[in-house]
């Protein structure tokens, strides 16, 4: 999908789509009308288009991905998995030995090649830019979401940087205080690319010139969440899974460039040392983060369609729309965490975890000490080093099944044998850790425990029915009178 119209109307050609004509305020009644359909109280679970929005002449586009199936329509696919094989493909891909090989490889390398973004020199983007006295945030439908907000914040914002050294761009997700008509925060932690830039520019005494995207198409603003490393364009990961690259267009007064198809544009600066408080803001692990200070965003820009739709999400309490993208990534990154570590089978971060609180590890244990060794490992990976409780269990475990993962845990593990703790970076947003951004974490080997690990006890079998058995009473059932 091109743009955020194609993506709203692919959403409406499947049933996935609720058009709101009544006025609504986006303070707060927005946001409770999302959350009681994210939750499914009283309502299916849709993708909301407010259509009539009190205070603004822009629509609101909301909870786009906020089910398994509208984050695969979304990303054009029948379920993540299939991007997922797709990525598989890539990373299987040997290095070329002989000259037939290096042959076999073009059209592959063809591929990558189409997923780089391109340059454009117009865009549907700046049909209209505001300069001066016109640049007023006011005008955008920003929600507020919670009661004891600070205030509006911008929370799917597409927030391009670049790294003062090497050039390099980064596309991250973080959200904007509203302070004023061409002030927001600008909320970056410590741990973020965004981040490092702004320490990088804090020692040459600079400022950094920042543009925020509002209303991409579906894969960009997909991508801009996707944990990356450092050296890896998000804009690449939106290019492959859109399967062709991202047009993008020089912004009119930064140098920086952006999606060509977006709806609104917001350009300007943030001076590292120009610090203001923001917060508290109601986050996505169902409590509010506490105020600190950050950065200004000195907004001296904006470009927009000539009837644009402001594209946002609801955070709080899970389920919502970000618990989703969460499993999105979850599927998509499993090739890449499986060419890293074979033996894994399958992991997961169940929804109440809010992504960094719970992972399961399925395992094909080989060794004794396997459990932990990957405990250890994922502690080293990335983001994956703020995950507070790693549970490890063996390959006859449904880990997408919290019933079982939790029978066949309590009934694996001796607490004081099986539990390993350690110490190091926690999420900032963690408000249990003993200091901020730094405190324990625990590995459970929930697998079966092997002579060599220290058991010298028989493990028992698990209880089964036979499947003759099974076979048999479901051919009969009908003649037991029990449905």
């Amino acid at each position: 999908m091109e743009s955020l119209r194609e993506w709203i109307a692919a959403l409406d050609a499947a049933g996935e789509l609720v058009r709101i004509r009544a006025e609504v305020d986006p303070v707060l009644e927005i946001a409770e009308i999302t959350d009681r359909v994210s939750k499914e109280q009283g309502a299916p679970n849709r993708a909301l288009l407010f259509e009539n929005v009190k205070g603004s002449s822009m629509p609101v586009f909301i909870n786009g991905f906020g089910s398994r199936d509208r984050c695969a329509i979304s990303l054009g696919a029948k379920s993540m998995e299939d991007h997922a094989d797709r990525l598989r493909e890539v990373l299987d891909q040997a290095p070329p030995e002989s000259l037939m090989d290096k042959v076999k490889m073009l059209p592959k390398l063809a591929a990558i090649g189409r997923w780089m973004p391109k340059k454009v020199r117009s865009a549907p983007c700046q049909e209209v830019i505001l300069e001066g006295d016109d640049v007023d945030l006011g005008k955008l439908p920003v929600l507020t979401t919670w009661p004891d907000d600070a205030g509006p914040f911008i929370t799917f914002p597409l927030c391009v940087t670049q790294d003062p050294e090497s050039g390099k761009r980064n596309l991250g997700t973080y959200r904007l205080q509203v302070m004023g008509p061409k002030v927001t925060g600008f909320h970056t932690h410590m741990h973020k690319d965004a981040r490092r830039h702004l320490g990088k520019a804090a020692e040459r005494g600079e400022t950094i010139p920042a543009a925020v995207v509002i209303g991409a198409d579906p894969a960009t603003c997909f991508a801009s969440v996707v944990p990356a490393p450092p050296d890896v364009d998000e804009l690449l990961i939106a290019g492959f899974l859109r399967n062709k690259p991202v047009p993008l267009v020089p912004c009119h007064s930064v140098p920086l460039e952006v999606p060509a198809t977006a709806e609104i544009v917001l350009e300007g600066y943030v001076d590292p040392n120009d610090l203001v408080t923001e917060g508290p803001f109601g986050d996505h692990t169902g409590f509010y983060s506490l105020a600190d200070q950050y950065p200004r965003f000195h907004v001296t820009c904006i470009t927009h369609r000539k009837d644009p739709i402001y594209h946002t999400t609801l955070v709080g309490r899970p389920p919502q729309e970000d618990c989703w993208m969460t499993e999105g990534i979850e599927r998509l990154l499993l090739p890449v965490l499986q060419k890293q570590f074979p033996e894994v089978l399958d992991y997961r971060m169940p929804f109440e975890g809010v992504a960094h609180n719970l992972m399961y590890l399925k395992i094909k244990k080989s060794y004794p000490g396997h459990a932990r060794k990957l405990m250890n490992a994922i502690w080293g990976l990335g983001q994956a080093m703020f995950t507070k409780v790693i549970v490890v269990v063996d390959d006859d475990t449904d880990i997408h099944d919290d019933s079982e993962v939790a029978w066949k845990v309590l009934n694996h593990i001796d607490p004081e044998r099986d539990l390993q703790f350690t110490m190091g970076p926690i999420e900032v947003l963690d408000h249990a850790s003993r200091a901020a951004c730094y405190g324990s974490k625990v590995g459970i080997d929930a697998t079966r425990k092997w002579k060599e690990e220290g058991f010298t006890r028989e493990w028992p079998e698990e209880i089964l029915m036979s499947d003759a058995i099974k076979k048999s009473v479901a051919a009969r059932w009908e003649e037991f009178g029990i449905s």
